[in-house]
């Protein structure tokens, strides 16, 4: 059967106070962009969902592009029908029928809006509960059903509402300013740049680049993974900034010693990111740091780290397990391209023996051996600013580019 519509249903709507229009006003635009491939939709807004009226299109493609639309809690497919006891009775059937090769039990759940319809809701739903027992192999249960067919009996319609569907939860994006994410081609900062944009943020990355030590297909990985995310933007589009990144960090293993090598390289990867922030109007930096999952990561060094820093550091997977980590990046479809053998510049440098307890007042003394904060502002000079859009990979000239490294 062709349904008509669906219903969305707003996330955490009822935190919103006086703010709730202007989330679902963002839930609205945003849900529009994901869909303006499809002209024939239209769309209404209530005080708790919105509407998708489907003028015969496919709901399939549909439901898979509001996947990447944060905000919504969840989305419905309903048929619409006249406000008569046997129209119900024959919709509601035919909704049925949509799922009677599933195995689950059901529940009619009528709710009356229009009080001028002559039934009340605890008689709409005997009547039409029995006929769909009597007219169909699905398993009735009134207790504890596994999927509530609901009616809602309008002035001019009723709805026959199927199954829910969990939707992509949070916030809309952008409803709580931007980010920049700390985006290596690792597992972690993918996963959470995701959850940034779940809680209404808008995320831009910045990436540290260090050729001829990475190789061209490090910056391939960052780039498909940005690819990735920039689906769940309301635009379809992701800013991706390249920091020249080899002549620094070389210098600092020059003059540091191998066990703060890596101390002072993040310390200044946070001085160099949290210059990019400000200049392009971000409010918080985010990566995918999770506590003790390497020397960089432990309490006493991301303290030593960040305090070079004003500006605050989300860390949004610093407390999951690495297969809570790779379940949500296979989710977003990360997994893959983070797990290609290529190496960042994390990776490349790593000391044998890292400090895990590094302390900020050794740093300090260390930086002071060297020129260093020309250094900084170089790099975010130098930034590069790409633009990657969704289902639009950019590819790396990976022959050239291995050509201008081996000359360095």
């Amino acid at each position: 059967m062709k349904f008509d519509g669906i219903i969305l249903k707003f996330g955490e709507l009822f935190l919103k106070g006086k703010n709730r229009y202007r989330f679902i006003d963002r839930c609205l635009l945003t849900t529009q962009n994901k869909l303006k491939q499809f002209p024939e939709l239209t769309f209404a807004k209530d005080s708790d969902h919105l509407n998708i009226s489907l003028n015969g299109v496919d709901p399939e493609p549909v439901l898979k592009q509001l996947n990447f639309v944060f905000g919504l809690h969840s989305y419905q497919l309903y048929c619409g029908c006249a406000p008569e006891i046997e129209a119900i009775k024959a919709t509601t059937l035919a909704v049925v029928k949509t799922i009677e090769n599933d195995g689950k039990s059901i529940k009619v759940l009528a709710k009356r809006g229009d009080k001028r319809f002559p039934l009340g809701s605890p008689e709409i739903n005997r009547i039409v509960g029995t006929h769909v027992a009597e007219n169909s192999c699905v398993p009735i249960d009134l207790v504890n059903p596994q999927v509530i067919i609901k009616i809602m009996v309008r002035h001019d319609t009723t709805y026959v509402i199927s199954r829910e569907y969990p939707a992509a939860g949070g916030l809309p994006i952008g409803l709580n300013g931007k980010s920049l994410l700390m985006l290596s081609g690792g597992l972690d900062s993918p996963v959470a740049g995701y959850y940034m944009m779940k809680r209404g943020l808008a995320v831009e990355a910045v990436h540290f680049d260090s050729p001829p030590y990475t190789s061209p297909r490090a910056r391939q990985k960052v780039y498909d993974i940005a690819e990735k995310l920039a689906h769940y933007m309301p635009n379809g589009r992701f800013v991706l900034y390249l920091v020249p990144f080899t002549k620094l960090q070389k210098e600092i293993f020059t003059h540091v010693p191998d066990s703060y090598g890596m101390t002072i390289m993040r310390r200044m990867m946070y001085r160099i990111s949290e210059g990019v922030a400000r200049r392009v109007n971000c409010q918080l930096l985010s990566n995918g740091e999770s506590l003790g999952q390497v020397a960089s990561q432990t309490p006493q060094s991301m303290f030593t780290i960040n305090s070079v820093i004003r500006m605050p550091t989300i860390r949004p997977v610093a407390c999951m397990d690495k297969p809570e980590i790779i379940a949500v990046a296979e989710k977003i479809n990360t997994f893959d391209i983070s797990i290609r053998p290529f190496e960042d510049c994390c990776t490349v440098f790593l000391p044998k023996s890292p400090a895990t307890a590094p302390k900020p007042e050794k740093c300090t003394e260390y930086e002071k051996g060297w020129e260093w904060e020309s250094m900084i502002d170089e790099c975010i000079r130098g930034v590069e600013k790409i633009v990657i859009e969704a289902g639009k990979p950019l590819l790396v000239d990976t022959e050239t580019s291995e050509e201008i490294c081996a000359l360095l």
